[in-house]
C-alpha cells in the first residue's frame, strides 16, 4: 500500500544516549553560576541581615514598645475576671489573668533571645565570608557545587534493574554452511552484497536512519521523526551476526552504546519503531547476550506506552518520544488507527513482559485482542481502519497487503512463539484465513492464484508486493490447521509463490512491481506508473525461503538467485543499493534510497535461503515482520505477569 506523501516504507507496513545522558547535563548546566554572582548573593544577604538587625533587634529604648507590640500580637485579650461569657462570646477563665500574663512575658523574652542569637550568628558568618580571599571563596563555591551535583545524582532515578529470567534456549545462530559448493558460492555472494550495503552506509550515512547511495549521504523519512536514530544500524545487527560479520556487529554495538538516545523530541511511528528498533534490539540481545540491547529495547518500549492512552486502548499511530503525545495519520479514514499497526505489537510486547516482569506490555496487546474479538466483522473480515476514540470500524476496506497484512501474520506467530499454547491466537488466525479464502482469494483466467482487496463490498482484482509474504505465512501455518488442511495450505502457499514469481518474471528487470492487476487481459503486471517501482522489498524472497524450508523444492532457490542477481545488477551502485522507479524500463532511474529493511530482511532471507536448515531453525525461532528472530518461549508452567491461566 502506498500513499504519495509516505512513500516508500518497509515490508508489511504502511507506505510511508541513555536516559541519564539527556537529563543530567541539564542539571549540571543550572549549577554553572559565576563566582561574581555568588559574591553578590553573599553581599545581598549581608545587607539584608543588617537591615533586619536595625528593624528587629530590640534595645532598651525600644523595649517597652516591642513588648506592647508582642502583647498586641501574641497575647489574647483577657477581660477582668468574672464568671460567664464575654460579650463577644469568648469563654473567660475566672481568676487566672496574672499567671497567664507572666507566662506570656517569659515566652516573649525567650523569642527575643532566639531572634537576637540567630541574627548575630548570621552576621558573624557573613563577616567571616567577606574576610576570605578570592581563592578560598572559589574553593568553597566549587565544594558546594560538587555537593549539589552528588545530591542530584542520588535523586536521579536510573533504570530499574531488570529481574533475572531464564534465557530461552538459543540454537542455530551461526554457521549453517551448505554442503553443496555452488550453493555456498551463492551464499558468499549474498554476504558480499551485505558487506557492500553496510560499508557504504558506514562510510556515507553513519548514524543517520538510512542512506542515499547516489548522493552518498544520510537519509530519513517521517516515520522516524526528525532524529538520527541509526535505524539501519539497529535493523542490520542480527543479519550481521547471523552472517558472521562480527567486526561490523561490534561497530554497530558501539554506536548504540554511545549514541542511541530515545529521549529526543521526535514524533515516530509506533509500528515502525516497534518492529525495527524493539524487534531489532531484542533479536540482537538474544543472539549475542549483550545486555545493552535489552536495556535499550526496554527504554524505548517505555516511551511507546503513552500511545495507548486512548479511550479504547487502541494505540495512536504516532507518539512523541519526549512528550508522550500521540496522534493518527491524517489520511487514515477519519483519524482511524490501522489494523496492521496496532495488530503488529504482540510478539515484541510479550517478550518485553517476559524480560522485564512488567505486565503492562502483555496486558496492552491482550486488551487489543479482546476488544477485536467482541466486534462485529463484515463477512468475517477485519477492516483495515478502527477509530481509537469510538471503537468503531472506519471504511470497510480489507487487505492482506498494506494496512492489514502483518495483523494476520502476528496471530499465527503468537501461537508459534508461545510453544503453541496460545490457542486463542491460533483460532483467531484460522477464522480470519477462512474468511480471506472465501472473499479475497481468486484464480485468474490464466490460472494464477491471487489475493485481492475488499473495498466496500467489491473485490478489487489487484495484489500488492506486500501481500506476497502470505505464501510463506500459509506454509508456516499449515501444520496445526483445522480439519486436516495442512496439505491444502502448503499448496496455497506454493500457488501464491508462483504468482509472485510471475510478477517478477514479466518485467524487464526481473524485479517485481509494487502492485499488479489481474483484469483486462493483463495478469501479474503493473498498470499505473506509480505502481511500477521496486524499493528493495523482501516479501517475495521471504516466501521463497519459507517454501524452501517446508518443501526443499529447488525452484525456490533458483527463483531466489534470479532475484539476487537482478538486485545486484540493477540496484547496486558505488555507494550502496538503490530502489528503481520502473521495473519495465531497460534504463531505469534510481530512487536513491537504501532502505533499512533491505539489510534487515531482503539480504537476511536470501542468506538463509542458501544456508542449511540448522541455521535459525523454525522450531526454535520466530521472525517478526521485520525479519528479526525472537526465540520460542517454552514457558511450561510459567505464567507471564499480567496473564490469566485461561488465556494460555
Amino acid at each position: 500500500m502506498t500513499t504519495p506523501a509516505l512513500l516508500p516504507l518497509s515490508g508489511r507496513r504502511i507506505p510511508t544516549l541513555s536516559p541519564g545522558a539527556s537529563s543530567f547535563p541539564h542539571h549540571r548546566a543550572t549549577l554553572r553560576l559565576s563566582e561574581k554572582f555568588i559574591l553578590l548573593l553573599i553581599l545581598s544577604a549581608f545587607i539584608t541581615l543588617c537591615f533586619g538587625a536595625f528593624f528587629f533587634l530590640p534595645d532598651n529604648s525600644k523595649h517597652k514598645r516591642f513588648d506592647l507590640g508582642l502583647e498586641d500580637v501574641l497575647i489574647p485579650h483577657i477581660d477582668p475576671p468574672k464568671e460567664g461569657k464575654h460579650a463577644s462570646g469568648q469563654v473567660v477563665i475566672h481568676g487566672q489573668g496574672g499567671h497567664d500574663e507572666h507566662r506570656h512575658r517569659e515566652e516573649e523574652e525567650s523569642l527575643r533571645d532566639k531572634i537576637r542569637a540567630d541574627h548575630e550568628r548570621a552576621l558573624q558568618e557573613a563577616k567571616e565570608k567577606l574576610r576570605k580571599s578570592r581563592e578560598e571563596l572559589q574553593a568553597e563555591i566549587q565544594t558546594e557545587k560538587n555537593k549539589v551535583v552528588e545530591d542530584l545524582k542520588k535523586k536521579v532515578v536510573g533504570p530499574k534493574p531488570l529481574p533475572p529470567v531464564p534465557m530461552p534456549q538459543v540454537v542455530g545462530v551461526s554457521d549453517g554452511e551448505p554442503p553443496e559448493p555452488d550453493v555456498k558460492e551463492k551464499r558468499d555472494k549474498i554476504r558480499e552484497m551485505m558487506k557492500h550495503a553496510w560499508d557504504s552506509y558506514r562510510q556515507y550515512g553513519w548514524g543517520h536512519n538510512e542512506l542515499k547511495p547516489l548522493a552518498k549521504k544520510g537519509h530519513s523519512t517521517n516515520i522516524f521523526g526528525n532524529s538520527q536514530l541509526g535505524a539501519s544500524i539497529v535493523d542490520a545487527l542480527d543479519t550481521l551476526y547471523i552472517m558472521g560479520l562480527h567486526d561490523e556487529f561490534k561497530d554497530g554495538q558501539e554506536w548504540i552504546e554511545q549514541n542511541l538516545d530515545f529521549g529526543v523530541n521526535a514524533e515516530v511511528s509506533v509500528f515502525e519503531v516497534n518492529i525495527r528498533f524493539i524487534g531489532g534490539l531484542l533479536a540482537a540481545y538474544y543472539l549475542s547476550g549483550q545486555e545493552v540491547f535489552k536495556l535499550k529495547a526496554v527504554q524505548l518500549a517505555e516511551k511507546l506506552l503513552p500511545a495507548f492512552n486512548t479511550p479504547t486502548g487502541i494505540p495512536w499511530a504516532m507518539v512523541n518520544l519526549k512528550s508522550g503525545v500521540g496522534r493518527n495519520w491524517g489520511w487514515a479514514s477519519a483519524g482511524s488507527s490501522i489494523l496492521a499497526e496496532f495488530g503488529t505489537l504482540h510478539m515484541e510486547f510479550v517478550h518485553l513482559t517476559y524480560l522485564t516482569g512488567n505486565p503492562a506490555y502483555y496486558q496492552k496487546v491482550m486488551h487489543i485482542r479482546k476488544l477485536l474479538a467482541k466486534m462485529d466483522r463484515p463477512n468475517g473480515l477485519y477492516p483495515n481502519y478502527l477509530n481509537p476514540r469510538t471503537g468503531r470500524w472506519g471504511q470497510h476496506h480489507t487487505s492482506v497487503g498494506g494496512l492489514g497484512d502483518s495483523f494476520y501474520e502476528y496471530l499465527l506467530k503468537a501461537w508459534i512463539m508461545s510453544d503453541k499454547t496460545d490457542t486463542e491466537a491460533r483460532k483467531t488466525y484460522d477464522d480470519a484465513i477462512e474468511a480471506i479464502e472465501r472473499h479475497l482469494i481468486r484464480k485468474s483466467n490464466g490460472g494464477l492464484t491471487f489475493i485481492g482487496e475488499w473495498k466496500n463490498g467489491h473485490l478489487e482484482r489487484k495484489m500488492g508486493h506486500l501481500a506476497c509474504f502470505a505464501g510463506g505465512m500459509f506454509a508456516l501455518g499449515a501444520d496445526g490447521s483445522p480439519d486436516d488442511k495442512a496439505g491444502h495450505y502448503l499448496q496455497l502457499g506454493a500457488e501464491i509463490a508462483h504468482t509472485c514469481h510471475e510478477s517478477y518474471d514479466r518485467t524487464v528487470l526481473k524485479l517485481g512491481p509494487e502492485a499488479f492487476k489481474f483484469d483486462s487481459g493483463l495478469e501479474a503486471v503493473a498498470v499505473r506508473q506509480n505502481e511500477k517501482y521496486y524499493i528493495l522489498r523482501p516479501e517475495v524472497i521471504e516466501t521463497y525461503w519459507y517454501m524452501w524450508r517446508f518443501t526443499h523444492d529447488p525452484k525456490y532457490r533458483q527463483w531466489g538467485w534470479e532475484a539476487a542477481q537482478a538486485i545486484d545488477k540493477f540496484c547496486r551502485v558505488s555507494g550502496g543499493f538503490s530502489g528503481v522507479k520502473d521495473v519495465y524500463s531497460s534504463n531505469p532511474t534510481y530512487d536513491d534510497v537504501q532502505q533499512s529493511f533491505f539489510l534487515a530482511e531482503t539480504l537476511k532471507y536470501l542468506y538463509l535461503l542458501f544456508s542449511s536448515d540448522d541455521l535459525m531453525p523454525l522450531e526454535s525461532w520466530v521472525f517478526n515482520t521485520e525479519a528479526h528472530p525472537l526465540p520460542v518461549l517454552h514457558l511450561g508452567n510459567i505464567t507471564l505477569p499480567g496473564s490469566e491461566p485461561a488465556q494460555r
